[in-house]
This record gives structure tokens, C-alpha cells and sequence, in this order.
């Protein structure tokens, strides 16, 4: 495997970013996934992380965004040509890092049968916490105010 490296997103990963969400089935722009929302999020205090290979070419990522109490992980994905090749771990070890430079409680989603995630966020301590079901509005024209 080509030597991989953890570093800060830039604006021109964009498209590399966007693949690998595609493929891993991570964010789309109907989910608001775009790159001013990013921008944005970063400039709130949050960091998205991408795993790229010796081109240069992006094969993992991880969003954490801000929200003044916790930091919550994001779209964590390593494309499906590098996965259980240890990038996941290097990613949330660099990730916990930055939670931990911040000092605030840190909180992901996982889908429930997504077992090799699962396992690997036990292994850096996560903890299940309980039976929570999550709900969203992303069309905001439905809500009636």
C-alpha cells in the first residue's frame, strides 16, 4: 500500500471528497453536503480530515463539526479499494486528537449494522448510549411556521 497521509481538507479535495461520499454511501448535495457548508462549518470551530494516498488522491474523510458543546463526527468513510487497511484507525486517532486540543465531549451516529465501524469506535472508547432514534428535516419548505 502507497504511503498514506492524515491532513486538513482544502477546497480543491472537493471532488475527491464527493467520491468517496458517493461511494460510500456518506452525503450528497440533497443532504446539504456542499462545499460552502463545509467551509462554514470549519470556520465555526469543526475540521474535516481526509486521508489521501502518495497522488495526492482522497481515500478517506472525517467531518467534525462544532456545535459550542460537543463535536460531533461526521461522514467517516475510507473509499472501498482502501478499507481494512488501517486508514480508518488513522483517521480516528487524528481525529480524537483534535477532540481532544478542543476539550469538549465528543459524539458520532453509526448505523446499527455497521459492525466494523462500530468495532473500531469501541476500540478508541466510544460507548453506546442508549435507545436513541435520530430525526431530521432537510427540506425545510415542510416546515410550517
Amino acid at each position: 500500500m502507497s504511503k498514506i497521509v492524515i491532513r486538513d481538507f482544502t477546497p480543491a479535495d472537493f471532488e475527491g471528497l464527493s467520491e468517496v461520499w458517493q461511494l460510500t454511501n456518506l452525503g450528497n448535495p440533497a443532504r446539504g453536503d456542499n462545499l460552502q457548508i463545509i467551509m462554514q462549518s470549519i470556520a465555526m470551530g469543526g475540521k474535516l480530515l481526509v486521508a489521501v494516498d502518495e497522488s495526492n488522491k482522497v481515500i478517506g474523510t472525517n467531518w467534525m463539526t462544532f456545535d459550542g458543546r460537543r463535536i460531533h463526527l461526521h461522514h467517516f468513510g475510507v473509499h472501498p479499494d482502501y478499507q481494512r487497511k488501517g486508514i480508518g484507525k488513522m483517521l480516528t486517532r487524528e481525529s480524537l486528537r483534535f477532540v481532544k486540543i478542543k476539550g469538549y465531549q465528543v459524539k458520532l451516529e453509526v448505523h446499527r449494522n455497521n459492525l466494523p465501524a462500530i468495532n473500531l469506535y469501541k476500540q478508541f472508547g466510544f460507548q453506546y448510549l442508549g435507545d436513541y432514534d435520530v430525526y431530521i428535516i432537510r427540506n425545510l419548505s415542510k416546515i410550517e411556521a
